[in-house]
Parts: C-alpha cells; sequence; structure tokens
C-alpha cells in the first residue's frame, strides 16, 4: 500500500513539474491604474492557488476560534465506573441470523 501511496504522489510531482515547464512563457497580470507585472505564468498560477488557500484559511479563523471556545466551556460528564461483577454471557441460538445480510455479491 505504501508503494502504491508513493506512486500517486510521483505522478502528481510529475504532473505538476511538466505543467510548470509547459507554461515558462512570459504572462502579464494587468492591474488599476496601469500597473502592470510581468512573470512566468507557471509563477503566476502560484501565487493565485497560494493566496486562495491563504483567503480559505483566514475565512476559516473565526469558526474555528468559536469552536474551540464552545469546547472550553463544556465539561465533560463523570465517567462511573462499571459494577465489579462481570456480565454473563449468553450465546447466540443456533438459528440465529445477523441484522444484515452477508455482501457477497457487492
Amino acid at each position: 500500500m505504501r508503494f502504491l501511496v508513493w506512486l500517486v504522489r510521483a505522478f502528481v510531482f510529475f504532473a505538476l513539474f511538466a505543467f510548470a515547464l509547459n507554461n515558462q512563457q512570459e504572462a502579464a497580470v494587468r492591474w488599476f491604474f496601469g500597473v502592470e507585472w510581468r512573470a512566468p505564468m507557471v509563477i503566476i498560477v502560484l501565487i493565485a492557488f497560494a493566496a486562495g488557500c491563504a483567503i480559505g484559511v483566514l475565512a476559516m479563523v473565526p469558526s474555528w476560534w468559536r469552536h474551540r471556545r464552545v469546547a472550553r466551556r463544556v465539561t465533560p460528564e463523570p465517567v462511573v465506573p462499571a459494577p465489579a461483577a462481570a456480565p454473563a454471557v449468553v450465546p447466540p441460538p443456533s438459528d440465529f441470523l445477523p441484522e444484515h445480510p452477508p455482501r457477497d455479491g457487492l
């Protein structure tokens, strides 16, 4: 299984590397008031991806803080220890049928 995971990682890496090699031509980003920024297209795409990730994480921060505050306020209920006597184990009857049919055909 580990080999398969590393194989998938290698494929993703080489696919992104090929994307970067194929997009080396210069592109221009035109801002407001006639400001223009020129850079290789792969750098522009990488910066746009990183900015989107950062904005997504920053948008989640208030929700994370709210959930942490609620989790700190809630106190866990005390655990009641089980009785010392062990429960008797009753074997199922011989004609016992499970709740769900077996999944042989799936």
